[in-house]
């Protein structure tokens, strides 16, 4: 088997949600250290994992170093995910002017872990191009990276 890309999630998830879920990830887990970057035949593109998404600076930096795409499994929960899971993604779109994948975990009602879901995709402009709700099911979405360079030009960060 050949290795294409390793990744490893940067930062962790440990937090006690007042009547919400708790998560410690901390205690199975270790974070990584490094931005993962790397060239696609469309151009470069990045990953964050799940937490990852919420830390401007970072995803900045995945910008700073050529990225046009990011892709973020994630498997936000029922506390934060209704409230933060679109608004996050959306929200590191507005500040970089990339393209966004969200690709989520359908939802298990039986399962140990229950999953928000809602897998989504978010064009360089903020708008969402495409969301899936709880269940397991696939979209196409096509992204013209090319647009991203043209938004950069006219609103310069």
């Amino acid at each position: 088997m050949v290795e294409l890309i390793r990744h490893r999630k940067i930062r962790l998830f440990d937090t006690a949600v007042e009547g919400g879920e708790h998560f410690y990830e901390l205690d199975v887990l270790s974070a990584g250290e490094n931005l993962t970057v790397f060239d696609a035949p469309f151009g470069r593109a990045g990953i964050c994992i799940c937490f990852d998404i919420r830390f401007p600076k970072l995803v900045r930096h995945l910008v700073l170093a050529g990225v046009r795409l990011l892709l973020a499994p994630a498997a936000f929960n029922l506390t934060t995910g209704p409230v933060h899971w679109e608004l996050a993604f959306r929200s590191r779109v507005a500040d970089n002017q990339l393209f966004i994948i969200g690709v989520a975990l359908a939802r298990e009602e039986a399962s140990s872990y229950v999953a928000y879901a809602h897998s989504l995709a978010v064009d360089f402009w903020g708008k969402v191009m495409g969301q899936l709700g709880e269940e397991e099911r696939a979209e196409v979405v096509e992204l013209d990276l090319t647009q991203t360079e043209a938004v950069r030009r006219q609103l310069p960060f």
